[in-house]
């Protein structure tokens, strides 16, 4: 079995999320059903980057994990691009065995039975400033394929008020999945240096709009790897 990845990179730390700070190898696979406007990785989702994305095997991709992480297992997460395109589930079974955990993050568009394999499955659905509109039947079966893993959480970026207000809408509907929100980051380009106190600024501004409505369900946090790497690709 062939795997399209558009780069495998770390161990670092998680930068968001149910499992920020975590050290993390992340496998990233190139190819996306979804073309949000303010994507940060068009490199692993745009077909013109195609040519860099690199055939690998499941085999591969596992000898490359074990380098990286010098045999130490650790977490290994699954992004993309949508890496629900591709068969990962060889990979997760090969990884399980040895003492890995394995993360995947999608935004609930294809539901794959290896979701049931994962220790954490993050279901992110874009909201309206993504562009794109939500198959809810498909992330019901991802939710349902994924009933199995160790854990399952929601985890929405957060644009304007309309995000959020859409992400309460969201949340309504699944009351029993935890539920992270994050404010996005509107800069892009790696080449572009971050504003560390405007993201603060960003991360202050959806903080108070749920304080102030009495929202408390969900874990209101930054994006850590920009603050601490900024537009930088690859973290």
């Amino acid at each position: 079995m062939t795997l399209r990845i558009a780069e495998i990179f770390g161990p670092t730390i998680q930068g968001e999320g149910a499992l920020i700070g975590e050290p993390t190898v992340f496998v990233r696979a190139g190819g996306c059903d979804y073309r949000c406007s303010w994507c940060d990785s068009l490199h692993a989702v745009d077909s013109q980057y195609r040519h860099s994305w690199a055939p690998m095997s499941t085999d591969d991709v596992w000898r490359r994990v074990r380098k990286l992480s010098k045999d130490q297992p650790l977490t290994v997460s699954l992004s993309g691009g949508n890496p629900a395109i591709q068969d990962f589930g060889p990979l997760i079974r090969m990884g399980k065995a040895a003492g890995y955990r394995f993360a995947c993050e999608t935004q609930g568009s294809i539901a794959r039975p290896w979701f049931a394999d994962l220790d954490t499955l993050v279901l992110s659905p874009k909201p309206p400033s993504s562009g794109e509109r939500i198959d809810w039947d498909a992330f019901d079966a991802c939710r349902t394929l994924g009933a199995q893993a160790r854990q399952q959480v929601m985890k929405i970026v957060i644009f304007d008020e309309i995000d959020y207000h859409w992400a309460r809408e969201v949340h309504a509907h699944h009351l029993d999945i935890p539920l992270y929100l994050q404010p996005g980051n509107p800069e892009v380009d790696p080449a572009t240096p971050v504003d560390p106190q405007a993201l603060a600024d960003r991360l202050g501004w959806l903080t108070e709009l749920a304080m102030t409505d009495h929202w408390f369900a969900p874990r209101i946090l930054p994006q850590l790897h920009v603050l601490i790497w900024g537009n930088k690709r690859g973290v």
